[in-house]
């Protein structure tokens, strides 16, 4: 008689920690593993400091690297070494290379890459320390394909998906598990400012994905019985109009 497969584990009783999850694609991750059963917390700066059962709001600006090591050791400390974390703050533009600014470049690589790294750095040795935990990071297409008028932001998804590489060889047999997500198009209101329904060649927002399949993605990947690993997914609209 063949041996019984593991179950899927459970999301009960385990602490996820989302960044940028005040709006659109964290908001859902946060609701979707909040639905799961487990305890949430959401990192952003534009929340306000709260609490509720199996809730954490932490008001915190990641692009600032005392604001953000200051909210990581509260969380620790009020709620517990997290067992998931979803990086998922970022920003978003299109401008040619000559229209970005310095100060476009940096902002955005701050906020995209360096936000996650700060994370990262501060909770994974712990999770590695402990042997077990989850570091879910939220890509783009954009870290495997470059589009024009993407300079800074495909500057900061490559340099995203290197990092999430490297910390995946460096917690191999550790017991931390590493799953990079790439979407392509989700409908949230970073497009607001680009209007892509406008402009030829740009995938249609009634056509786009949406923040909940991103999450559901997330939840498929951190449920997985302990000897899965997801390492990558990549997602893309059924009608979708790749741009140059």
């Amino acid at each position: 008689m063949p041996a019984a497969r593991p179950r899927r584990r459970r999301a009960a009783l385990k602490i996820a920690l989302v960044t940028g999850a005040s709006r659109g694609i964290g908001l859902a991750v946060a609701d979707a593993l909040y639905a799961g059963g487990m305890h949430v917390v959401r990192l952003a700066r534009s929340l306000v400091d709260r609490s509720a059962d199996r809730r954490n709001d932490v008001r915190c600006d990641l692009t600032d690297q005392r604001d953000a090591e200051r909210a990581i050791a509260r969380v620790i400390t009020v709620v517990g070494l997290p067992d998931i974390i979803v990086n998922n703050a970022g920003m978003f533009f299109i401008k040619s290379l000559a229209e970005t600014t310095y100060d476009d470049f940096t902002t955005t690589l701050t906020t995209n890459l360096t936000s996650a790294f700060l994370v990262a750095h501060a909770l994974v040795p712990k999770m590695v320390q402990r042997g077990s935990g989850h570091l879910v990071t939220i890509g783009s297409i954009s870290d495997y394909i470059g589009f024009s008028g993407s300079t800074a932001y495909a500057a900061s998804k490559f340099g995203l998906r290197g990092m999430h590489e490297v910390i995946r060889q460096e917690t191999a047999k550790s017991g931390v598990r590493t799953t990079l997500i790439s979407p392509g198009p989700v409908d949230t209101d970073i497009w607001d400012a680009v209007d892509p329904d406008s402009k030829p060649g740009f995938t249609k927002r009634k056509d786009m994905m949406r923040a909940e399949d991103i999450a559901a993605a997330v939840v498929y990947a951190v449920t997985q019985p302990d000897h899965v690993a997801v390492t990558e997914i990549r997602l893309l609209p059924s009608v979708y109009t790749p741009r140059g």
